[in-house]
């Protein structure tokens, strides 16, 4: 990276300043909003509870819940109520009941305990509601990100070409920017081209709200190697490729991460850089692109 421009280690001194916070909302302001919009799946979820034998046939009958959002949100009731210990993402996926049923189904709360304690709780449940509404905008402030890094990009460098899914959609799979790549199925957010369609950058972009311990090491750890892959392959087939991690949010400014992305950044012998959205103008520059 050209001397005159300014390490990620360089801001950490004053970090808070170049961090973009995203807005959120106020308790107990949501709770209005929050029932109205959860009513409906808690009614449901009486329903399907009341003509279930066990708690494998309430699993099942949500499974076949034709509409997707529905189906999402009465699986997350049944997590609270039947089975806290089942991941998240097994009960989004329809074809996941039988490992379910396989892995976790031992420890399903019976119907009558989840009867009792379903009736225990008034109608609409404000504090489930609630829970619920935390889901709503996940993933959006990660949305937002992205959506203004493409905006500011386009702005500074009218003349480049900038792909990938702006707010929701598919990651980029890195088989698809290279043929040859050997991890095929390497997601990333967006990749730079010049004018020529050459590959200037590979980029992955990320919100830290709240990130600390364990998944301080997981999300660099996984940074690098994904790094050092993207690096490895562009040398070896002569191409000059650098690495962006654009990260924002105030999880950067808990534990070791500002220092942890430091070092990710001083790794890569000028190729990588680490910025939040305020150091674009400044940092990300067409000189570096095309060094």
């Amino acid at each position: 990276m050209p001397d005159k421009i300014k390490s990620f280690a360089d801001y950490k001194k004053d970090a808070h300043n170049w961090i973009t916070l995203a807005s959120g909302e106020y308790y107990p302001d949501i709770l209005n909003n929050a029932c109205e919009l959860y009513e409906p799946v808690l009614v449901l979820f009486g329903q399907l509870l009341k003509s279930s034998e066990s708690s494998l046939r309430l699993l099942t009958k949500i499974s076949e819940t034709p509409n997707q959002w529905m189906r999402i949100q009465l699986a997350r009731v049944f997590r609270k109520y039947v089975s806290p210990e089942t991941p998240v993402e097994m009960l989004k996926r329809k074809n996941k009941v039988r490992e379910i049923c396989e892995q976790f189904g031992s420890g399903f709360r019976t119907i009558p305990a989840v009867q009792a304690a379903f009736e225990s709780r008034p109608m609409p449940d404000e504090a489930l509601c609630a829970i619920l509404w935390e889901y709503k905008d996940r993933g959006k402030k990660g949305y937002d990100l992205t959506e203004r890094f493409f905006d500011m990009f386009r702005l500074h460098f009218p003349n480049l070409v900038l792909r990938g899914p702006e707010r929701a959609g598919q990651d980029v799979r890195m088989g698809t920017v290279f043929l040859d790549y050997p991890n095929t199925k390497r997601p990333v957010d967006f990749v730079i081209y010049d004018n020529s369609s050459n590959v200037l950058a590979i980029g992955l972009a990320r919100y830290d709200s709240d990130r600390g311990g364990s998944q301080e090491d997981d999300r660099t750890g996984g940074y690098r190697n994904c790094a050092d892959e993207i690096l490895r392959y562009s040398k070896s087939h002569n191409h000059n490729i650098k690495v962006i991690f654009l990260n924002d949010g105030s999880g950067l400014l808990l534990g070791s991460m500002w220092n942890d992305y430091a070092n990710l950044e001083a790794s890569g012998d000028g190729k990588i850089i680490v910025l939040t959205l305020r150091m674009i103008p400044e940092r990300l520059t067409l000189d570096w692109l095309l060094s």
